[in-house]
């Protein structure tokens, strides 16, 4: 299927989709967990075994096994209950396409089958905004990093773990599957402040719209 606006290499999109009927699809640690090793594992062009397929055959550090050429740069992430943000940079033709295929494909397949579920598990393929400058990819980050926080899952947004945020306020390690620090002119103690000056606002910001509008899920 052709997109209906193409995205452009080496630019920078806000990428999210959600369950079908806001339907809970990340029940327990473990979806999380799950979900954030296959798009680091799904970024990269030469991993051509399924990722259930690489769990079987491979004993090495999951992070440190990745390598080549990547369809997309993972930006910052943040997963939800029923719905994910990603922001991504595309590297090569249909990157962000052939990247968000292979990711929910392969989760759907697990969640179905640890659920023991049919069907699909997606509301639609996913949707993109194109991002257009550096100040909008800052607040963008802060906006997703904010998003546990806005919706009562959390009182302070790095208690959230299943996010990009612990990345951008810590000194990086193995673990780390983003890459900001090349594009966001902003040192860590200086981003959490940045993050914090914004917590109740959008909060309150995300009650107000969750009454207004249908289907929010922020």
């Amino acid at each position: 299927m052709i997109r209906k606006n193409e995205l452009i290499n080496n630019e920078y999109y806000h990428v999210f989709n959600r369950s079908i009927a806001k339907f809970k699809i990340f029940n327990h640690p473990e979806n999380y967990y799950r979900f954030i090793s296959i798009i680091s594992y799904y970024q990269y062009e030469n991993n051509i075994l399924s990722y259930s397929k690489f769990l079987e055959s491979s004993k090495l550090n999951l992070i440190n096994s990745y390598s080549g050429i990547r369809f997309v740069d993972i930006v910052a992430y943040c997963i939800m209950p029923t719905h994910f943000h990603l922001i991504l940079k595309q590297n090569i033709n249909n990157g962000i396409s052939i990247f968000l295929s292979k990711v929910q494909n392969s989760y759907s397949k697990y969640f179905n089958t640890i659920y023991k579920r049919r069907g699909p598990l997606w509301e639609s393929r996913f949707q993109n905004i194109h991002i257009e400058t550096d100040e909008q990819l800052l607040h963008l980050t802060r906006y997703i990093h904010l998003n546990p926080s806005s919706a009562g899952l959390v009182k302070k947004p790095e208690d959230w773990e299943y996010s990009s945020y612990y990345e951008y306020i810590n000194s990086k390690t193995n673990e780390s599957i983003c890459v900001f620090e090349n594009i966001l002119n902003i040192k860590q103690k200086e981003y959490k402040i940045f993050i914090d000056d914004r917590v109740s606002y959008q909060k309150e910001l995300s009650i107000i719209k969750s009454q207004l509008i249908d289907n929010y899920t922020g």
